[in-house]
């Protein structure tokens, strides 16, 4: 699974300016104790027979579940069955069915078996019965919005730019909405789905496509076979009118179903899945372990995208088109997550929700693994520096362990210390370890427990087995214990004897042991210092030097998750971004100079260096970095718009010049209008706004923004806003929706945000609104019970209301309005419960 990404906008606003989350995990509960769920019963195999009402989006299912008793003998099965009309149970027996007696409530199907059962005695119960998705009452969360399984997409076809689709999404429990199981993560079993549909729609399922039966009246049946097991969550049916793109790994098929107007580009989304899984393959010495391998694109997908069993579900901004491609494939990193779950999650699975990290904290770190690969070693640090500054974002996460067995809702596992700190935990641990006994230690956890569950121990033990190291102190402090360490670093120098001694002090509750390296910059020239920090307030380390050291540098790769204190100059910053060899010491410099910039001489040095890095990242960060007058750097910035290789640096230097207003870049920005690159269209256009509003309105519409950077599309809102492009509307609702906390992080944005909220209000564009309201409801779980920012929301969107209510009534039988007025109120009625 991986996350909505609007998480990382929402932390930002929210926790950066004290709007304090709820506490949704059990902080300052007691006597918590999430146990791994007991199997009485072990699902051997599972087959449906499904068919769909589209008009009361509901599912009409057959259901025959092989299972026996786990161990101790049984006369009672017990299924989890969500929202459900259950027709009839019956025990099936050599094609012969005996009616059962059962009871139903709660969401639990309890059945009464015709007799006693021992330890792999194997019966076949068949179920009749109607999935409602609509009547389930459990709830999404920050991770995952919404949980009843199974979802209708425009199904009367009411919405002529929607397509009808048919999806599911069964993590963490909901696959209980649409066919009877065990819905818990350490069940599991075979399945094989029938699936009868309109014939004009291809469908997906897990495993292989073994037929598909023309039935006349317009409907096929295709029947879809795994006969690996694998849990009840990974389960997957996708229905709807796709392009399905042809792919191979080996003798394996790998196929891309994407709505049709994005079929040019699949190949360039999703090609490099065939690498991938080459590279995965070799990497963990366990070759691709499934029959196919499918990727689908959902509209409305409740989340970023999921790793069900060789049908992974992308959610649609997964699809972009060429002038989003010209500048990087955003979701390239999502591809590699939901394939490594093929190993990590869906091959041995987390045998709890408490031990989620075996899923997701792998998952996470296989982008780095693969940005590694295929993008060189920068750009995976570069990825990681982000994710764990993601995680660090949400103060709450620092009081949280790795494995908890007290959280509050299974779907509080689904946050950034599960992710982000446990992808950066694996990146110590290997680094600890080295690379051979690391990668040998996953492929047997993996080996060991195939098809099977794990968890934090098994992983530990493989590990141990492997190395010969005892890795309990690591264990116990990263993934059984909570925070970080957070160190102030300090040093002095004594000219009698020739040392200098730095000072490790940790300041946090919790102390933590670890190896620590520190680089001494003399004379020029740096030497690299490994020692061992004890789990004590204060550590001192003595070097031998042959004078004062013109720079320490504390964690220069950042190996270490922490928080590092260390006070340097903006020379010492100059000294720190010119020697060192490591894309973390380099960016951190950069960052740490900004203030000094137009103000110093070595912070000037270090930003005009910077911006000729061969690392684009670190260009790009340094041209963010510039002061509103970047005199002292124009000729740069001026060969860095006219031919950087990499389009987005292009465009961010198109920007800052955007700022002088000088007019003289008129021809450089039509000339940008007109190239592939989004990013270089947008920040030229912002540029022609500058110093030549009059042809905005002729240029705007060039550009493609409905899958665009969340960067550019905050570049372009108040030109978009400002000269009422209204082809754009829909593209800014995203952004506008949240205009009430958007001052606190960007004050310049704040008023062309409300103002475009208000465009939006007083216009009559259902696909604005729609979008508004849409990112309202997926934000809406990670907001928590924080009454202040609910309330803010719920104060704006009423406003918009009034105002939508008054154009209304200038135009009574307008049913788009009518239709935008409701999901208004919906989403009010939404943050108002």
């Amino acid at each position: 699974m991986k996350k909505l990404l609007i998480a990382a906008l929402f932390l930002g606003l929210f926790s950066t300016y004290n709007f304090t989350f709820a506490q949704t995990e059990t902080s300052g509960r007691t006597g918590v104790y999430r146990a791994t769920h007991t199997k009485s019963t072990e699902l051997k195999h599972t087959k449906l027979r499904v068919n769909f009402n589209f008009e009361k989006e509901q599912m009409n299912g057959e259901a025959w579940i092989t299972a026996s008793p786990f161990f101790y003998a049984s006369n009672e099965l017990v299924l989890d069955a969500k929202g459900m009309i259950i027709n009839e149970v019956a025990l099936e027996k050599n094609g012969a069915r005996t009616p059962l007696k059962y009871d139903y409530k709660e969401d639990i199907l309890k059945i009464s078996l015709d007799k006693t059962y021992q330890k792999n005695q194997d019966y076949t119960v068949y179920i009749k019965y109607v999935a409602r998705p609509n009547e389930v009452k459990q709830k999404g969360s920050a991770a995952i919005n919404d949980a009843k399984g199974l979802y209708f997409i425009n199904a009367q076809g009411k919405d002529a730019d929607k397509p009808t689709q048919i999806w599911t999404q069964g993590e963490t429990e909901s696959s209980s909405c649409w066919f009877p199981t065990i819905d818990k993560p350490n069940q599991k079993t075979t399945q094989e789905i029938y699936m009868t549909v309109p014939k004009q729609y291809v469908t997906l399922s897990n495993g292989i496509l073994k037929s598909s039966e023309n039935l006349g009246e317009n409907l096929r049946t295709d029947h879809w076979v795994m006969d690996k097991k694998h849990a009840p969550y990974l389960f997957f049916m996708g229905v709807g009118e796709y392009a399905v793109i042809k792919d191979k790994w080996r003798n394996i098929d790998v196929d891309y179903y994407v709505e049709k107007e994005y079929e040019p580009y699949a190949k360039q989304i999703f090609g490099n899945t065939p690498e991938m899984i080459e590279f995965f393959s070799k990497k963990l010495n366990y070759d691709f372990p499934w029959q196919k391998y499918a990727q689908i694109v959902g509209r409305d997908y409740v989340s970023g995208a999921m790793e069900n069993t060789t049908a992974v579900i992308h959610e649609e901004s997964a699809q972009q088109k060429a002038g989003d491609l010209a500048d990087e494939n955003k979701w390239e990193d999502v591809i590699a997550h939901e394939l490594f779950h093929h190993w990590f999650g869906d091959l041995v699975t987390a045998e709890s929700w408490s031990n989620l990290t075996v899923n997701e904290s792998f998952a996470d770190y296989s982008e780095y693994l693969w940005n590694e690969y295929k993008y060189g070693k920068d750009e995976a640090d570069y990825k990681r520096l982000k994710s764990l500054r993601n995680s660090k974002a949400d103060p709450k996460n620092f009081g949280k362990d790795l494995v908890k067995f007290n959280y509050e809702s299974r779907e509080d596992m689904f946050d950034g210390v599960s992710y982000n700190k446990g992808g950066g935990i694996l990146h110590m641990l290997r680094n600890y370890l080295g690379d051979d006994a690391f990668f040998a230690g996953l492929s047997d956890y993996l080996k060991t427990n195939e098809y099977g569950t794990g968890e934090a121990h098994q992983l530990r033990l493989s590990l141990e087995k492997v190395s010969g190291k005892d890795l309990n102190w690591f264990f116990n402090q990263w993934y059984f214990g909570k925070g970080y360490p957070k160190l102030e670093v300090k040093s002095t120098f004594d000219p009698m004897k020739k040392q200098v001694t730095v000072n490790v002090a940790q300041t946090q509750e919790e102390k933590f042991e670890f190896p620590l390296s520190i680089d001494v910059l003399e004379n020029g020239k740096i030497s690299r210092k490994e020692v061992w920090v004890t789990a004590k307030a204060k550590n001192d380390f003595v070097f031998d030097v042959t004078k004062n050291p013109e720079l320490i540098n504390a964690n220069p790769e950042g190996l270490l998750l922490s928080d590092i204190k260390q006070d340097k100059t903006p020379e010492q910053l100059y000294l720190q971004y010119t020697t060192a060899k490591d894309l973390y010491s380099k960016y951190t410099a950069i960052e740490e100079a900004k203030d000094q910039v137009s103000k110093n001489p070595f912070a000037d040095k270090l930003y005009a260096a910077a911006l000729k890095d061969k690392f684009y990242r670190n260009r790009l960060l340094a041209l963010e970095g510039l002061p509103e007058d970047p005199k002292l750097f124009l000729a740069d910035v001026e060969k860095l718009a006219q031919n950087d290789e990499k389009n987005l640096v292009k465009g961010a230097a198109i920007g800052v010049l955007a700022k002088t207003k000088n007019p003289k870049y008129l021809p450089l920005f039509e000339k940008g209008i007109n190239a592939v690159s989004n990013s270089v269209k947008g920040n030229s256009l912002s540029g022609i706004a500058q110093v030549a509003p009059e042809k905005v309105v002729n240029y705007a519409e060039k550009i493609d923004l409905e899958s665009a950077s969340e960067d550019l599309v905050m570049t372009l809102l108040p030109v978009i806003v400002k000269n009422k492009i209204t082809a754009q509307m829909p593209n800014i609702a995203s952004l506008v929706a949240f205009y009430p906390f958007i001052g606190f992080q960007n004050p310049k944005l704040a008023a062309p945000a409300e103002e475009g909220f208000n465009w939006i209000m007083d216009s009559d564009n259902t696909k604005a609104v729609h979008n508004l309201t849409k990112v309202l409801g997926q934000a809406k779980s990670q907001i928590g019970d924080n009454v202040q920012a609910k309330m803010m929301i719920v104060q704006m969107l009423k406003k918009g209301l009034e105002r939508k209510m008054k154009l209304f009534r200038e135009n009574p039988s307008s049913t788009s309005l009518n239709t935008q007025i409701e999901m208004l109120n919906k989403a009010i009625t939404s943050y108002s419960n």
